[in-house]
């Protein structure tokens, strides 16, 4: 959705999103005629004429690995990593933290239900960094790239929305079987919890407590309401047209295609346009690393991007939004939902899924000072909650 410029703020924002959608269009209209843009799984190296396109731009899965490992070693607890691979062959880039002292002191860490980590769209599990020392200090936590990004296989991703979403769940299926966890407490922060609840669905005997953080796709898409009020009294403006033409254009693309667009420009764009990144955790690095990490994950082929493109509509509302499903979960089911206070996300939603639900088990927590990112925000907040839900279990 479109905000309409109200006031200075407001035009600032406007004024951003519309050079975006106008620097798309040049990038479209400066590529050859048959490279099919909108379609970038086209785009893989060695495709015909065009095995150049994906070398134009600064990235490859080992500069992935390389600031990845960079970001990992930041952790003190004991780190294993590893591919996990599905029966289809794909695989999934895991991680699993156990506490080092505990293993020494031969506690019985392995006794709680493991916490399973489940990141957002464009994410990987180098943005858990500040949370898993802390939350793995009773418990195992694994966290995991979700199928078709970060580190792990990037398939096709069909067009139709439920099929998508199933695609996505059943690999999370498919790596719970492999690693052999039989319960968790699984945590999902943004896409992800979308995604941890629809498999909190199907497989309600594997969760122990579902962990929602500033989860996306959960509310309808807002019907538009004609006012009443004369038009001398109606404040809102619309958009104008060539920005309604534009953004007609640019929903032809992936969600992040400017990154890959921009070639060599990639990495100064997400500097440029996610500050944010660096600031969260510049007490852990003082360069660029937590961008380049951000960068590399989203530079390569579009796979879960696709996947989550299918699964949206208008700029970002779910084509299935969840609160017209959470009434399937299980009465019993515990449910924590974790907002940022100053997120984009509307922690309403919160409040709607716990009337839903009823006399079932759910909480709303709001985190002071926190934006959509809040594990990062305000991790120490973010781990004392999360700690507390999880030894509420065992």
């Amino acid at each position: 959705m479109f905000d309409t410029p109200g006031n200075t703020l407001e035009k600032l924002r406007y004024k951003r999103l519309s050079t975006w959608i106008l620097f798309v269009l040049c990038v479209v209209l400066m590529c050859p005629a048959n490279v099919t843009m909108h379609d970038e799984t086209e785009t893989e190296p060695n495709s015909g004429n065009w095995s150049w396109w994906p070398s134009w731009r600064p990235t490859s899965m080992s500069l992935l690995k390389s600031t990845e490992a960079k970001i990992i070693a930041c952790l003190q607890n004991e780190v294993w990593s590893r591919f996990v691979t599905l029966p289809n062959q794909n695989r999934i880039w895991t991680l699993k933290v156990t506490n080092k002292t505990a293993q020494k002191q031969r506690e019985p860490v392995g006794a709680q239900t493991p916490l399973v980590m489940v990141h957002g769209f464009g994410g990987g599990v180098g943005l858990w960094i500040r949370n898993l020392d802390a939350l793995s200090r009773s418990r195992t936590v694994y966290a995991f790239d979700l199928l078709g990004f970060g580190r792990s296989s990037r398939p096709s991703f069909p067009s139709d929305a439920s099929l998508a979403e199933e695609q996505f769940v059943s690999s999370i299926e498919q790596w719970r079987e492999s690693m052999g966890v039989e319960r968790m407490i699984l945590l999902g922060h943004s896409l992800g919890g979308y995604l941890a609840t629809s498999y909190t669905i199907q497989y309600p005997e594997r969760v122990s407590h579902l962990i929602l953080v500033d989860p996306w796709g959960f509310p309808e898409r807002p019907q538009l309401q004609v006012s009443a009020a004369p038009a001398s009294e109606v404040k809102r403006v619309s958009p104008p047209r060539w920005v309604k033409a534009l953004a007609s254009v640019f929903s032809l693309f992936n969600p992040l295609a400017v990154i890959r667009a921009a070639g060599p420009w990639g990495p100064g764009l997400v500097n440029r346009f996610r500050p944010d990144f660096r600031r969260k955790f510049e007490d852990l690095f003082d360069d660029d690393t937590m961008t380049q990490y951000i960068y590399h994950c989203n530079a390569q082929t579009p796979s879960g991007e696709v996947g989550f493109k299918a699964m949206t509509e208008s700029l970002g509302w779910a084509k299935r939004p969840m609160v017209q499903r959470v009434h399937l979960l299980p009465p019993s089911m515990p449910v924590s939902m974790v907002y940022g206070e100053r997120s984009w996300v509307d922690s309403s939603t919160g409040n709607t899924v716990a009337q839903i639900r009823g006399q079932s088990p759910t909480s709303v927590t709001l985190i002071e000072d926190a934006s959509h990112h809040v594990y990062a925000d305000q991790p120490e907040e973010f781990n004392r909650v999360v700690e507390n839900i999880c030894n509420s279990e065992d």
